[in-house]
């Protein structure tokens, strides 16, 4: 138990310190480390917290993608389970965004159990930030697409884990009830 703990631990201030002085798109701008916290502790409570290498991804699945950290530095660090979820779940951002999004879907039901769960939860944290009651128009389009888009990657990514599953579509009935 001790282990996990620390594991987790270990990747929350790794992860906030790669992270530091960047902004979460919605939500008035907050740290882009409140995402994090939201997409491991999503894990954390669909698991009950049985799976700490997961968790830990959680914390760090954006580490690649957002900052100067390589696989081989998560690997080291946390392990090559870790590694290898982040890495999975990381988009290629030499591609155009269009690019990106449909890759995201197509390859959703060939990722393993674990970064299919990392997905749902980094979903429903982004549609949570777009939720936003007083939304310009530009706000509302901008969540429409993002929900449309969601969707399709959850799809292939569901079956794994019914709480979370249920979560997602509970998160999306909610943004919708704003538009």
């Amino acid at each position: 138990m001790f282990e996990g703990l620390r594991l987790v631990s270990e990747a929350a201030d790794f992860a906030a310190r790669r992270h530091t002085g960047q902004q979460r798109k919605g939500r008035g701008n907050e740290p882009y480390v409140n995402h994090l916290a939201e997409v491991a502790n999503l894990l954390s409570i669909s698991t009950d917290g049985t799976d700490a290498e997961l968790v830990a991804a959680g914390w760090l699945h954006d580490t690649i993608e957002d900052t100067a950290t390589t696989r081989e530095e998560l690997a080291q660090t946390f392990g090559e389970r870790v590694a290898a979820l982040v890495v999975e779940v990381t988009d290629d951002m030499t591609l155009p965004k269009a690019e990106r999004r449909q890759k995201q879907i197509v390859d959703a039901p060939r990722k393993s159990p674990g970064a299919k769960l990392i997905k749902i939860a980094d979903k429903i944290s982004n549609i949570r930030a777009r939720i936003m009651p007083q939304a310009n128009q530009d706000e509302r389009d901008d969540l429409i697409d993002y929900l449309a888009w969601a969707e399709k990657v959850v799809d292939g990514c569901r079956g794994v884990n019914a709480m979370l599953d249920r979560m997602f579509d509970e998160t999306v009935r909610a943004a919708r009830s704003t538009l």
